[in-house]
């Protein structure tokens, strides 16, 4: 049986997966993680993410006006 000992950590505020619920993202080919708490920020405000999500800063917001 093998033991997996891999620990995710979230993009942004680097809590485990034993701290707070992850959810998985790829983007650009990339596999990343972000907690429930963050996630709003990748929706609403990607640009604060630039230099942890790679070209975040070229993501545009969500539109919630349709």
């Amino acid at each position: 049986m093998t033991t997996n000992t891999t620990s995710y950590q979230c993009l942004n505020c680097e809590r485990s997966e034993t701290q707070i619920p992850l959810v998985s993202l790829r983007y650009n080919g990339e596999q990343g993680w972000i907690c429930s708490q963050c996630l709003p920020l990748l929706i609403h405000q990607p640009e604060r993410l630039a230099g942890k999500l790679a070209n975040a800063e070229n993501l545009q917001a969500a539109d919630h006006n349709h």
